[in-house]
């Protein structure tokens, strides 16, 4: 059953004629008008960023990116593209979501760094509780060792007849 306020696309009618500035067309196999009819749409509607994602695509390029420049549409090469009209990076990486490992759409910042997915930031902190806990355990071990290497060194002060409790420090 579908939300009463809940679209499954953006319709510029419902948006006051807002264009956006970025589209993403996520495609099958075979494409639909993506790389033609869309695209000059899109150029005509003035949308900054068209953004093309073929995953099941052998052949050619999977992620298309094309940014507007005096009404026409120019092919960026890069992976990821930084978009700094809306601030973020886009590009594809291989990663792993609910078991499958393959080439993903992700986002990144500035700088080329992906954003990490909500199961990889669980992750990361899980291994952060690991880490920590050996680190504990690890200072623990050492203080025990420290512990019983003072308590050797008493020892063999006291089999020297020399009491370390009256030592000066």
């Amino acid at each position: 059953m579908r939300e009463p306020n809940l679209r499954l696309s953006y319709v510029t009618w419902e948006e006051n004629g807002a264009v956006p500035i970025w589209v993403l067309e996520v495609v099958s196999k075979s494409p639909g008008g993506e790389y033609k009819e869309k695209k000059r749409k899109y150029a005509q509607q003035s949308v900054l960023y068209y953004i093309i994602y073929a995953p099941l695509r052998k052949r050619s390029r999977k992620l298309t990116i094309y940014r507007l420049n005096k009404g026409e549409y120019e092919l960026l090469e890069r992976n990821p593209v930084w978009m700094p009209e809306i601030g973020l990076g886009i590009g594809t990486g291989v990663g792993t979501y609910q078991g499958i490992t393959r080439e993903w759409l992700y986002w990144y910042d500035e700088t080329g760094n992906r954003y990490l997915t909500s199961d990889e930031v669980r992750e990361r902190e899980r291994q952060g509780r690991v880490l920590a806990e050996l680190q504990r355990e690890q200072e623990r071990r050492a203080r025990e060792q420290a512990e019983q290497r003072a308590e050797e060194l008493a020892r063999r002060l006291r089999s020297l007849g020399i009491d370390p409790d009256k030592l000066e420090r």
